[in-house]
């Protein structure tokens, strides 16, 4: 989507413009017609901003090969990093993906929250969401809104990834939202400042923490206690 196309979408012509009522990231409200416009938006294989409880996230229908390629050009990302998908629930995870045991239980206890967990992918994951590889990171945002936004985009996963320029900071307000990515989404859910923290990456299966986030401390405890031996960590 071009900057001239913007002018002639109206959904969103009017949702750039809507902003939630307060700055407390979980508790601002979001009204029920710019999630809708969302919705519309990804069933429609476009680009939506939205918030979770780390960092603002770029969304698109995570099956859609031709969205999922938006995605990486929007963001300058090379294709191969892949990104990790966001559903509604905890039963929502094998919808898409094949988690071994240990990995559920870790989901069952983590999740909602600022964990990306690591697990085998289903083959309707395409696989440039993945860069090839059977493992995808899956997520289940803290965040009513991102929560409201999945649920209502359900069964449709979503992708969950950071809205910036690939290399640059993580968006935390839609303030600081590129002016590339902004002339590239059709909708942006505002919902004040989030925390900041990305999500700690981790595969319960292969007890390795590929990066530390947010609650890095106690998924290492739990991976430890489960598994009788620390956990590799590699960032």
């Amino acid at each position: 989507m071009t900057s001239d196309s913007n002018t002639n979408n109206p959904d969103r012509e009017a949702n750039m413009d809507t902003t939630g009522s307060g700055s407390d990231e979980n508790t601002t409200k979001i009204d029920s017609d710019v999630l809708s416009a969302a919705v519309r938006a990804i069933k429609s294989g476009e680009l939506v901003v939205y918030p979770t409880e780390t960092v603002y996230g770029l969304g698109v229908d995570a099956l859609n090969p031709d969205a999922i390629k938006r995605v990486f050009d929007t963001k300058g990302r090379t294709y191969d990093n892949p990104l990790s998908l966001a559903v509604e629930s905890v039963s929502a995870v094998a919808r898409h993906t094949n988690p071994s045991e240990r990995a559920m239980q870790f989901i069952k206890a983590f999740l909602p929250g600022p964990v990306t967990v690591i697990v085998e992918c289903s083959t309707a994951v395409p696989d440039i969401l993945t860069a090839g590889r059977d493992r995808v990171g899956i997520r289940i945002p803290d965040h009513h809104v991102a929560l409201s936004l999945l649920e209502r985009a359900a069964p449709t996963p979503i992708t969950a990834t950071s809205a910036n320029q690939s290399g640059t900071g993580s968006i935390v307000d839609t303030n600081m939202l590129a002016q590339s990515i902004q002339q590239n989404v059709a909708v942006v859910l505002e919902a004040g400042e989030t925390t900041g923290t990305e999500s700690t990456v981790v595969d319960p299966t292969r007890n390795v923490i590929h990066r530390r986030g947010a609650m890095a401390d106690a998924v290492m405890a739990w991976l430890s206690d489960v598994s009788g031996t620390r956990p590799t960590i590699e960032s």
